[in-house]
């Protein structure tokens, strides 16, 4: 631990910084306050970022009401299902890349599977069209 680190981790345990007048950066004089408002303020950030994100990628394809309805309807299942995959790729690098290679397996799955249903229906298109 570096020099400058341990000094503060001191005088923050003997409360040297409030007895020398020291001001304490943020909203409160209380440091943990502060550390609490931040914390409130990153994560509603994160949130309507987070929504807005997920409206402009519905909206083209579904229209401004129809993307809306959809962001704001997200079942508690995807809710948490997001939230334990941002955790896990947030604390370690390995988690990172687990989380994101199996992102990539899951779009390279659905774009395979999209390639064979539109095949198959093409298949089905030519069947129809050869039988009149």
């Amino acid at each position: 631990m570096s020099k400058k680190r341990e000094e503060l981790r001191r005088k923050v345990a003997r409360g040297q910084a409030r007895a020398r007048g020291e001001p304490v950066t943020g909203l409160s004089p209380n440091p943990a306050s502060n550390l609490i408002m931040a914390n409130a303020i990153v994560r509603t950030g994160s949130i309507l970022l987070r929504k807005a994100v997920d409206k402009r990628m519905l909206r083209n394809r579904y229209g401004k009401e129809t993307a809306e309805a959809a962001a704001e309807n997200q079942g508690l299942g995807s809710t948490l299902t997001a939230l334990a995959l941002s955790k896990m790729a947030s604390r370690s690098t390995s988690g990172a890349i687990m989380v994101g290679s199996g992102m990539l397996a899951k779009t390279l799955y659905d774009r395979r599977q999209a390639k064979k249903a539109r095949a198959k229906g093409d298949a089905e298109i030519l069947e129809r069209a050869a039988e009149d």
